[in-house]
């Protein structure tokens, strides 16, 4: 049974910082492939960062130099770090894994971030 459980979400002011933690227990963690989205009421669920088996990345435009996503394969951990955070960041963030062959899917439950202050 796969499980995918984020946490570190929680209430920061514009220009702080955080780091957004997706843990995922499956035998072949490595070969997955992770994607944070988020999605802010009223508003379609939206791709923020992705990371590939290998480590390659890549970053919604909004975000982009301002988020890093990475892995620790070792602890089956995928990590979204979150600097120079803007009211408009404010969302529910989802951690999503695609194990291969990257037909299927599985969503966590998802984590509150609200940049007010």
């Amino acid at each position: 049974q796969v499980q995918l459980v984020e946490s570190g979400g929680g209430l920061v002011q514009p220009g702080g910082d955080l780091r957004l933690s997706c843990a995922l227990s499956a035998h072949d963690f490595n070969f997955y492939r992770f994607s944070w989205y988020r999605q802010a009421p009223g508003k379609q669920r939206e791709l923020v960062a992705a990371i590939t088996p290998g480590g390659a990345t890549n970053y919604g435009d909004s975000v982009e130099g301002r988020f890093t996503i990475s892995r620790a394969n070792a602890k089956k951990l995928v990590y979204l770090q979150m600097n120079t955070l803007k009211p408009e960041d404010t969302a529910v963030y989802y951690c999503n894994a695609k194990p291969p062959p990257y037909t299927s899917m599985y969503w966590g439950q998802g984590t509150q971030v609200t940049v007010s202050g």
